[in-house]
């Protein structure tokens, strides 16, 4: 006997070890389709291969599939990487770890094709979005789970002005969860905060969310979750952290009437260490809802986007964040063994150009989180990586 303990493998039903699921999981290149709170793991596996008939089949799955990010050990893992279904399909990989936080608060949604419709000129429109939840999970949640459907209404709605839709969307969904909070959400499950406390208007979350379209990305953010560019070798931020020492967010807090209080760092009215959020509602109007939203051309030389609370943020500069991506991208870095390329068995990196890249976007993803816990991140930390390298 080895020592190891034995269990079953469910989908063989022969007996696997604990070393070996564990391998399993750590290489393991999922698909989700799906998260709630009561299912706070991967809640469904799709095969890697799809095979689709049609680029309109493609869409209808590719509208389904969706992830809401949790992990319930201080170091376990959830990735999500797609293999490319054609060039339409975007290439990508996640990654989200509790890390040193007793509370899994994160969550992320991945829609690829997310405007389903008979347009031409959305068909191409792929939607990320990184959310961090503080107070409680719920909220965060909530967003991963709508933020996209009120988006899509908006640009379906007609209103193509992506500053008024985004803002439009960001103020409904904390409507909605300021709803959600009383507890008479259609639906709603007891959350385990509501149980503890009568008071639940004390919970929010950020939100980072990219709709990357075949010429523009459109940025929006609300909170200090970032979104960075990597564009020949150097980062751009795409977004602005919201802190309370900001100078405008600063004084527009003055202006409604709040304060700005240094309690381990500047909080509004000594409590929230953040400026803008989603819910929060007893901190309103100093905490806005209102997103910044930035637009940028593509071009020939970007070479990915990167999504992620500031638990990756707090210990990994832009730079480096962009540079790490950027070696796996070019496949001189391997994510289980982080060794160089060159030195990487023969073969395991097998597979077609598209195969390679999401796999590469799935290892980039998996670093960064990895490169955050090394440098004593003590938040949760998600992260998005998206490859934007044009196909040749």
């Amino acid at each position: 006997m080895s020592g190891q303990s034995e269990g079953t493998d469910p989908a063989a039903g022969r007996p696997v070890s604990r070393a070996a699921r564990r391998r399993r999981m750590e290489i393991l290149r999922a698909k989700s389709v799906g998260g709630s709170e009561d299912s706070p793991h991967l809640s469904t596996l799709v095969s890697k291969r799809m095979k689709l008939v049609s680029d309109q089949k493609v869409e209808k799955v590719a509208a389904g599939l969706t992830r809401a990010a949790w992990s319930s050990g201080s170091l376990s893992e959830n990735t999500v990487a797609l293999d490319s279904l054609g060039d339409k399909y975007p290439k990508y990989g996640a990654s989200s770890v509790c890390g040193r936080r007793r509370e899994m608060e994160d969550a992320f949604t991945i829609r690829p094709f997310f405007v389903d419709r008979d347009d031409q000129a959305t068909s191409g429109w792929h939607y990320f979005g990184v959310y961090d939840g503080h107070g409680c999970s719920h909220v965060a949640v909530r967003c991963g789970e709508r933020m996209h459907e009120l988006i899509k209404e908006e640009l379906i709605g007609g209103n193509r002005e992506w500053k008024v839709a985004m803002e439009r969307s960001f103020c409904r969904m904390d409507k909605e969860v300021m709803v959600c909070n009383t507890g008479s959400f259609p639906g709603e499950t007891v959350c385990r905060c509501k149980l503890q406390s009568p008071e639940c208007d004390a919970i929010g979350s950020t939100a980072v969310l990219a709709i990357i379209t075949p010429d523009k990305i459109i940025v929006a953010n609300c909170g200090d979750s970032r979104a960075v560019l990597s564009r020949k070798g150097r980062a751009i931020p795409l977004s602005s952290d919201h802190k309370p020492d900001r100078p405008d967010e600063l004084d527009r807090i003055h202006a409604a009437g709040g304060r700005v209080i240094y309690w381990d760092g500047p909080r509004v009215l000594g409590v929230l260490a953040m400026s803008r959020a989603i819910g929060d509602s007893y901190l309103k109007p100093y905490v806005s809802c209102e997103p910044e939203v930035t637009i940028t051309d593509r071009t020939a030389d970007d070479d990915c986007l990167i999504l992620a609370s500031d638990g990756l943020w707090d210990a990994v500069s832009n730079d480096t964040a962009c540079g790490v991506a950027r070696m796996c991208l070019k496949g001189k870095m391997d994510a289980p063994t982080c060794e160089p390329m060159e030195t990487v068995r023969h073969g395991k990196h097998e597979g077609t150009e598209a195969e390679r890249s999401d796999r590469a976007c799935s290892d980039a993803s998996m670093l960064l989180t990895k490169l955050a816990l090394a440098r004593h991140s003590t938040d949760n930390v998600s992260v998005v990586v998206v490859d934007l390298r044009r196909s040749t």
